[in-house]
């Protein structure tokens, strides 16, 4: 299973800006773990990866910005020691040449862009939170909304929970996995 890690700034109303970090499994857009926070640390993303490692594995790869979240020791080293080999596009890769399809391309994180732009539009924009706790409870809501329940034309009208743990349930049928989140 590869898994996807972005991050970014975002104004939350009535929040200011809060920094996020989703796992994402590749495959079926299942969010895996997240966490948003008010500073710029690595702890939170660690957090999350930790929480993810966790409760599903880690990934083969980890695709992520060059941020300094993910260029940290936490980080790298987090992935080193659960043998995660680590994506990142080049820091200066807006566009990548002609007919070069290569690790670290700037649309290796296009899925999780995705969930954060459905998430924007479709929860925080609709929403005048007043705290970061509540910021933190309408995410927890629509993430638990978008897993479960938010049908998804990709994966045939269904759900990315439903799709990821009939690919674990197909894949590793004598493994037995934690269903969780």
């Amino acid at each position: 299973m590869a898994d996807k890690g972005s991050l970014g700034r975002d104004p939350l109303p009535g929040s200011g800006l809060l920094a996020k970090h989703e796992r994402v499994d590749w495959h079926t857009r299942k969010g895996l773990a997240w966490r948003i926070s008010n500073t710029l640390e690595a702890g939170f993303c660690v957090d999350a990866l930790n929480e993810a490692i966790h409760k599903f594995g880690p990934p083969e790869i980890m695709n992520t910005d060059q941020g300094s979240r993910f260029t940290s020791f936490a980080w790298t080293d987090r992935l080193r020691r659960s043998n995660v080999r680590i994506s990142m596009p080049p820091s200066d890769c807006m566009q990548p040449p002609a007919g070069n399809r290569r690790k670290g391309h700037f649309l290796d994180n296009i899925f999780v862009e995705r969930l954060w732009r459905s998430l924007k539009y479709e929860c925080a924009y609709l929403n005048d939170w007043e705290t970061g706790s509540e910021a933190r409870a309408g995410v927890r809501k629509w993430i638990e909304f978008y897993n479960h329940k938010r049908p998804h034309s990709s994966l045939g009208g269904r759900p990315p929970a439903v799709v990821y743990w009939q690919r674990i349930e197909t894949t590793n049928p004598d493994q037995r996995v934690q269903r969780v989140a």
